[in-house]
């Protein structure tokens, strides 16, 4: 379960967005979209709870702001919560009420004004509460440590309701749990895309368009980086690919590329020399293929493309990019602090 929490000035735009379909697609493009992916893009907000509130948007946060009035110090009345379980997990709509009950307890505002909302256009199950932090008896929930108290309320609820568990941000876990592995399927998905690429292609411009065409925008400069479909920007070197192995990849792809021909012309030759008549019998053929086969094995260019397919093979290998080892302590980060002493005592 991932949880989110803010705070804001307006309790009318937070609740809109919360109980509005998405503004920025027509009516046509959320029929289409309902019909391509099976999720429910009109009519996406359904109210599963409200507390000590009732009525339309507006009527809604008319009542939020009365109550909000009767605190002067409170510059954000406005708590907005979420919390989406991971894929192919679900809870029945009591028990998504108990979860924004749950949330409003740890918030401190279970008895103030709050309305609880599911939403159903995205393939995870999750929900939105919008609270309000000033109760009737004038009182403000305090936001103090919102993170580290969502991320607790996260991991209780998942024990809870038998849910998948996620570790929390490592600024709020003990120093033990952060040399814990941690998974991130965006930098996953990522790695995944960019070693698909790198094995369809040969030119850096072919990789460019490859990875466009799967939604990435790529950002090159004296690094490499790449923004997803939605607008989050991961460096190459994040998930193992910096820019200088996406070159050092596409080189030996072309001097694969270009041995191979070689090969290929190198073996066509060969025939040519050993084909002394037009027609050849059954046995004839095999012995003629049995020595070309052994004048290949010859070839210049063999010992060439075994190589460079070693290399390809090992540079294009999965690594585990979420290594939890400072990086002073990878195998990279040695041998830059090797470079660095080097260059040092070559200055002095």
């Amino acid at each position: 379960m991932i949880g989110y929490v803010g705070t804001g000035g307006s309790f009318l735009g937070c609740i809109q967005y919360c109980l509005n379909d998405k503004e920025e697609l027509s009516e046509e493009q959320k029929e289409e979209l309902s019909r391509m992916d099976g999720l429910q893009h009109i009519g996406r907000a359904e109210i599963i709870s409200y507390n000590r509130c009732f009525g339309n948007p507006k009527e809604l946060a008319q009542q939020f702001r009365d109550v909000a009035k009767l605190s002067k110090r409170v510059e954000k009345p406005v708590f907005h919560f979420s919390l989406r379980l991971a894929p192919g997990e679900s809870l029945n709509r009591n028990q998504l009420e108990e979860i924004g009950h749950e949330c409003a307890k740890e918030f401190g505002v279970a008895n103030n004004q709050y309305i609880c909302v599911l939403h159903k256009d995205t393939s995870e199950q999750h929900i939105h509460i919008v609270a309000n932090r000033v109760g009737l008896d004038k009182k403000a929930a305090s936001d103090s440590n919102s993170y580290k108290r969502m991320a607790a309320l996260c991991r209780r609820l998942e024990k809870q309701y038998h849910l998948q568990e996620v570790l929390s941000p490592k600024a709020f876990l003990s120093p033990n749990e952060r040399l814990l592995p941690r998974h991130d399927s965006r930098k996953t998905q990522l790695q995944k895309d960019i070693r698909q690429a790198l094995t369809e292609v040969n030119h850096f411009d072919q990789f460019t368009e490859r990875m466009k065409g799967l939604g990435y925008t790529v950002l090159k400069g004296r690094g490499i980086a790449f923004i997803d479909n939605k607008n989050v920007r991961i460096k190459g070197s994040e998930v193992g690919f910096s820019l200088s192995k996406i070159e050092q990849i596409l080189s030996l792809k072309q001097k694969m590329e270009t041995n191979v021909k070689e090969q290929e012309n190198y073996k066509q030759a060969i025939e040519r020399g050993m084909a002394g008549q037009k027609s050849f019998t059954a046995t004839q053929r095999l012995l003629l293929n049995t020595k070309v086969d052994a004048l290949m094995e010859r070839s210049p260019f063999v010992p060439i493309i075994k190589e460079v397919a070693s290399i390809l093979n090992e540079l294009l290998r999965p690594v585990d990019v979420f290594n939890p080892l400072p990086y002073e302590l990878t195998a990279e980060g040695y041998k830059r602090r090797k470079q660095k002493s080097k260059y040092k005592r070559q200055t002095l």
